[in-house]
Parts: structure tokens; C-alpha cells; sequence
């Protein structure tokens, strides 16, 4: 085989082990809530992964720092919740979870993704 196939294969190699890694196995950290949290909106949702207690009220303030269109609008659709977000203005949505699992949130356009965890 020829240096220059070689090298075209490792690098390719290469970076399908680098986008394996960033995609599927980059774990976020979960974060532990009792009575409210403040998720940062800025090319996603930080932190994205909340747990909160069941049959407990949460408040989740949501702070819109990022101008896309995406971002200005964030769907509980497990909870039936949708909720408009200006821009660096808080918007708090109260939770009282029933039932535990996980139930994920997303944008208005599904493009960024939270979870969270009720325990």
C-alpha cells in the first residue's frame, strides 16, 4: 500500500473514532435539584440534565442569552408545557412530577435537547 493511502485511512480512522466519541459518548453531568434551578440558554441548555423530586414543585428558570430564532422557545411536551423566552429575561416554569423517568425538552425547532429526571 502507497504512504499516501496509508495516511488518508488513519486519518479517517481517526476522525471516525473522534465523532463516535463526541456525539454518542460525551456524558453530561446530571444536576440534583430540591426547590429551583437556573438553566443558561446559549447553544443549548446548561445544565441540560436536572433531576428533581416527584411530587415536589420545581421551579426551572430558563435565561435566554442566545439570539437564534431556534432557542426562543422551549417544549416540555411530556408535561404539555411551551413557553416563548425573550432574550435575557427569566422565565420560570413550575413542575410537580407524578411519576418518575426521564423526560426530555427541546427547543421549539427539536434541535437542542434537556433532560430531566424525576426521582
Amino acid at each position: 500500500m502507497e504512504a499516501d493511502k496509508i495516511i488518508v485511512t488513519a486519518v479517517g480512522l481517526i476522525g471516525t473514532v473522534f465523532i463516535y466519541w463526541f456525539f454518542l459518548m460525551k456524558n453530561e453531568k446530571e444536576v440534583a435539584v430540591t426547590d429551583s434551578v437556573d438553566i443558561t440558554v446559549e447553544g443549548g441548555y446548561s445544565p441540560s440534565i436536572i433531576s428533581i423530586p416527584k411530587d415536589k414543585t420545581t421551579k426551572i428558570n430558563f435565561i435566554r442569552k442566545d439570539q437564534s430564532a431556534c432557542l426562543e422557545e422551549v417544549v416540555l411536551g411530556d408535561f404539555k408545557i411551551r413557553k416563548y423566552l425573550p432574550l435575557n429575561q427569566k422565565v420560570t416554569i413550575e413542575l410537580t412530577p407524578r411519576q418518575e423517568g426521564e423526560f426530555e425538552y427541546a427547543c421549539g425547532m427539536n434541535m437542542y435537547h434537556g433532560k430531566i429526571i424525576v426521582k
